[in-house]
């Protein structure tokens, strides 16, 4: 048993799978096993999986074409590992070298830790870099996020392997159980670790370390490029189930998350000007859910600047935010989207398609 397995889905991952393979190859930490979980590749990623894996036994590759999505791909991943923690790593992203390491060492210190995150540097096609990725930190602050956006950088996180099985653990699934089953729902891509992750938080204490751990690669065929309202809309639909789950399992009046939801930098837009009622019924919730937290006032505080559709006031409403938090890139950019959908035609506004029907005749 290896003290780290790594899981890579790949389909179809040429070019940038060899690359990805060498980044876990050549981790300062030794004592790791790589399992590649193939989705029926056609363009030769299967065979370079298994050249690689005979260069290095620590490498076992394996072909599941039948895998109903990449949910039960992960899923199937998950029943084949033994190990101490979780390493995740897409086939095109890379890891820094001491990742494994650094994460280690964190969760010796955490014991109790079920997630452990960090950053990301945005890199294209070509390796060139183009952005930072950076995600909330303490676990108070990552439990808040999760109503609201996904809080965690999947392919740069590590798990708590054995506190995983002991939660039943699985992508796509509702392992909480607090919600009846006719009102559950199965997630099998696009929002798959979302639903995961943000359920993980509830459960138990999830972190991100300020530091990068991997090249997060955006390309043409990257989910959120290929499927962007397809994504968002899962999106919408994991956080309503966490926002159900949450209150069912507290014994908490329900609330509805959509309209403070800021996934990919976009704002839901449901037709309403005014969320202020609804937002203090959240706030409440959470409040009383979570437990007192500045972490969790911050949240709110953002969330307090979308409860008004009207520009000028959102406009003050993210100046007073500002001055008073270290605003992130992309809550700037949400607020802003909002203030320029006119100019850019809704580009970055969410409405579901009874609304976009209505608007469009």
């Amino acid at each position: 048993m290896a003290t780290i397995d790594v899981l890579m889905p790949v389909r179809n991952g040429m070019p940038f799978l060899a690359e990805s393979i060498d980044s876990i190859c050549r981790q300062t930490f030794a004592d790791w096993r790589l399992l590649v979980l193939d989705h029926g590749s056609t363009d030769g990623s299967l065979e370079l999986a298994r050249q690689r894996a005979e260069s290095d036994r620590r490498i076992l590759v394996s072909s599941h074409p039948e895998a109903n999505g990449i949910a039960e791909l992960r899923n199937i991943g998950l029943a084949k590992c033994d190990s101490r923690y979780l390493l995740l790593q897409d086939a095109d992203d890379v890891s820094f070298p001491n990742r494994m390491e650094i994460v280690a060492q964190h969760f010796e210190a955490s014991p109790d830790t079920l997630i452990i995150g960090g950053e990301a540097i945005v890199i294209d096609p070509e390796g060139r870099r183009t952005g930072h990725l950076r995600a909330p930190r303490e676990p108070a602050a990552v439990a808040a996020a999760s109503f609201f956006y996904f809080p965690i950088i999947h392919p740069a996180a590590a798990a708590n392997f054995p506190a995983l099985m002991c939660l039943d653990a699985a992508y796509g699934e509702d392992i909480i159980g607090a919600v009846p089953p006719a009102d559950s729902i199965t997630v099998k891509t696009l929002a798959e670790d979302y639903i995961l992750f943000g359920q993980l938080a509830l459960l138990g204490p999830c972190m991100n370390l300020p530091t990068p751990l991997i090249q997060y690669r955006r390309h043409k065929k990257s989910a959120g490029i290929t499927s962007p309202k397809e994504q968002i809309a899962q999106a919408l639909k994991v956080s309503r189930f966490l926002a159900k789950s949450f209150c069912i399992r507290n014994g908490l009046e329900p609330f509805d998350p959509g309209p403070f939801c800021n996934h990919a930098d976009h704002v839901f837009d449901f037709g309403g000007r005014d969320y202020r009622e609804p937002f203090h019924k959240m706030a409440d919730a959470l409040r009383r859910g979570l437990g007192p937290s500045q972490p969790l006032e911050r949240e709110l505080a953002f969330r307090k600047v979308l409860a008004t559709r009207d520009g000028s006031t959102m406009a003050l409403g993210l100046l007073r935010f500002v001055l008073r938090n270290h605003a992130s890139p992309a809550e700037i950019r949400t607020v802003r989207n909002w203030l320029l959908k006119g100019v850019r035609r809704g580009k970055y506004v969410y409405r579901e398609p009874a609304m976009e029907s209505r608007l469009a005749a």
